[in-house]
């Protein structure tokens, strides 16, 4: 795959997560507001992640990519948790599963980056 078909086919993947869960994070309770502020942040941004790891040659562009997936999945946490419920267990196991799937595709993503570079070096 190349790197263009690579970034296109993770911004669409993750499109269906930013599409669920935009709404649901619209709904929050407005005492929750800097929870909610930072979570839209955090799922917008990580578009431009991918963006950038995309148009980059860094592989450790991929790996910031890789670190938002993480952020994304402790909020997820975060707001399922019984003292604050801000989304259903069905939601977060919901959620839980597109980022596993988006996160696939971007450890192949590394894993074909990291050997490419090999092959580029050579062997010592």
């Amino acid at each position: 795959m190349t790197t263009s078909h690579d970034q296109l086919v993770i911004v669409q993947k993750y499109d269906i997560f930013i599409n669920y869960f935009y709404p649901v994070a619209q709904n929050m309770p407005r005492h929750h507001g800097l929870v909610k502020e930072l979570f839209i942040r955090d799922m917008l941004l990580q578009v431009n992640l991918f963006i950038v790891a995309g148009k980059s040659k860094h592989i450790g562009r991929l790996y910031e990519a890789d670190a938002g997936l993480t952020q994304l999945r402790y909020w997820l946490r975060f707001m399922q948790h019984k003292e604050r419920k801000l989304i259903t267990l069905r939601q977060h196991q919901v959620g839980s599963v597109m980022l596993a799937e988006t996160g696939a595709i971007l450890g192949s993503w590394i894993s074909h980056r990291r050997d490419a570079s090999r092959v580029q070096v050579g062997p010592l």
